[in-house]
This record gives C-alpha cells, structure tokens and sequence, in this order.
C-alpha cells in the first residue's frame, strides 16, 4: 500500500465514517479497487483510521461532552450492547465477513432499501423526545441493542445508529447527533482492541501509513459531519438509500463478473 493508496483511503473513511452508507464497505470496495490485497495489516488499518474520524466528532462536540453530564451514562448504556457483541463476534467478523465481499454488497443494497423507507417508518411528528437529554437510559440501550448488528460490514454503523434513534422516539437530527456522539466510545474501543490484538508490532512504515491515514480522516470527517447535519435538516435519507443501492449492485457486479 502506497502513502497516496493511504491518503486516499483516510479521505473515504472520514467522508463515509458517519453517513447511512458504510465506511467498512467503502474501504473494502476502493480497496479492491485500488488492487491492495486484504491483509492483516489492511484490516487494521481499516479499523484504526477511524480513530481519526472520532477525533473530528470529540471536536465539534466537545462542549456538550464536557458540560452534558446526562450524556455518558447514555452512551454508556448504548455502547454495552455493542461492546458485548463484538467481543465474542469481533474475531469471526474480521476472518469470515470482511473476506466475504459478496455479504458487503448484498447488505448495501439492503440497507438502502430500508433509507428509501425511512420516512414512512419514522415519521417526524411521532418523535417524543426533541432532546438527547430526555432519552431514558433503557431507549439508549435499545438504540445499542440495534447497533449492534452493524457488526456485519456493509450494514453502516451510522444507519443502525440512526434507525435505533429514530424508533426509540428521538427527532431526526437528534438521532443523527446521537449517532455521532455514540460513536466515540464504540470506535475508540473498537480500534483499540484492533491495536492490542495486534500486539502493536508495526513496522515504522505501517505506523506512517496509519498516521497519515488518520489524520486525513479526521479533517476529511470535520467537513463530513458538517454538511450532513445541514443536508439532513432540508432532505430525507432517500438519497443514501439510492447510492447505497446503486453502489452495492455495481459492486456484486464488478466481483462476480469483472
């Protein structure tokens, strides 16, 4: 993997990392793409990158962090759900789904069929809480309990995030905003483990690639996060669940018959 293959990656990775759309499934399509072969130090850098992108979210929302003291018991109820399904999962789902490139496309497609509905199924003027602040702990864990399942590459923790959102009686944007905060204690664990598992054995050119490729994630997920709190306060999900689609069929495509 070249530093451009890496830069390039950072630059999907923080774009994608939280919108409904996947950035597991687009780092694995770009970099089949780019011809860079799936090895352990690839997986890994896939999951330690996004330590870059969380960094973006600790920045914009660092005064609610640290001033919402409500928050943390929250995230914490949301993110045990996912902690416990990733530690007896986390291993089989790094072997056996992310070398399974079939599984990403298919849960793209599947995925973007449930945005195109999102509308329906959680209408805005059924939300009962207008605040983070008025989400019991139980609906945090149910919005857990629902993250969970992105698990599966190509589901889109940042769908999950959002769906559970929604259903457990949160707005739109708030569930978008708890989508975001949410991910902090989920990546932050998730990149960790990856980092102990690998014994923290990286050569000094691995250790450049994974700092370039974080710190473009991070710039790249500041303006992310930006333009998609604007763009979700004027337009529906049904744009991602168009994309998602679309990008999931030409990927089952171009694996199968290219």
């Amino acid at each position: 993997m070249s530093f451009l293959q890496s830069i390039l990656l950072g630059i999907i990775e923080g774009f994608t990392e939280f919108l409904p759309i996947s950035s597991t499934a687009h780092l694995v399509i770009a970099s089949s793409l780019f011809g860079i072969d799936q090895t352990e130090f690839v997986k890994t850098f896939q999951i330690v990158i996004q330590l870059g992108a969380i960094f973006a979210i600790a920045w914009v929302y660092a005064k609610t962090i640290l001033e919402d003291r409500s928050l943390l018991p929250k995230l914490i109820a949301g993110f045990i759900p996912t902690a416990l399904v990733g530690y007896f999962l986390y291993p089989f789902v790094k072997d056996v789904f992310l070398e399974n490139r079939s599984i990403i496309g298919i849960m793209l497609i599947l995925g973007g069929i449930v945005l195109l509905f999102f509308d329906r199924l959680f209408p805005e003027e059924k939300a009962t809480y207008a605040s983070i602040n008025d989400l019991p702990l139980k609906k945090a864990f149910t919005i857990g309990c629902i993250q969970a399942f992105a698990i599966v590459p190509g589901v889109s923790r940042a769908a999950a995030t959002i769906a559970g959102g929604q259903y457990a009686g949160l707005n739109r944007m708030k569930a978008v905003e708890f989508s975001f905060l949410l991910a902090l204690p989920t990546i932050a664990a998730a990149s960790g483990y990856e980092l102990l598992s690998s014994g923290l054995s990286f050569s000094t050119s691995e250790l450049a690639h994974l700092g370039v490729g974080a710190i473009v994630a991070c710039i790249t997920a500041l303006i992310s996060v930006k333009w998609f709190l604007s763009f979700i306060t004027r337009r529906s999900f049904k744009l991602f669940g168009c994309y998602r689609i679309a990008i999931g069929i030409a990927f089952l495509l171009i694996i199968n018959f290219l």
